[in-house]
């Protein structure tokens, strides 16, 4: 019964996100932004509860499964994939170097900031 609750707890949280989403036209997808308000209400409680965490613990032991219907998609969309296979892989090459990039100027940022933050240790006024 608890798995049951928990999943149903996931489900009010992606469909309250579906709703908000389409009510506002916002350019998120809808089972994000319910996420986002999950983990805001996990956030403020201070911990997940109990049955949330057995039903994502259940969910991700079986996440290979979820998947499948994006194998099944690519499958039947094979000939139109191998027509235009140039394009897909330079927007794949294009689309890691950009991320790799964009991710190396947050982290030095990041650093950046942390260490201009923290305190001097080691130091005393003796």
């Amino acid at each position: 019964m608890n798995f049951l609750n928990g999943i149903t707890l996931l489900l009010v949280y992606q469909l309250a996100g579906e709703i908000i989403v389409r009510l506002l036209g916002v350019s998120i997808p809808g089972p994000v932004l319910g996420m986002v308000m999950l983990f805001i209400t996990m956030m403020i409680r201070g911990r997940a509860p109990a049955s949330v965490e057995q039903a994502s613990t259940a969910l991700l032991s079986h996440l290979s499964l979820l998947f499948v219907p994006a194998g099944v998609g690519m499958m039947t969309h094979f000939g139109r994939i191998a027509d235009e296979w140039l394009p897909i892989t330079f927007a794949l090459l294009l689309s890691t170097v950009i991320t790799m990039v964009a991710t190396a100027l947050i982290m030095q940022q990041t650093s950046r900031w942390f260490t201009k933050s923290a305190p001097a240790q080691g130091h005393s006024d003796e």
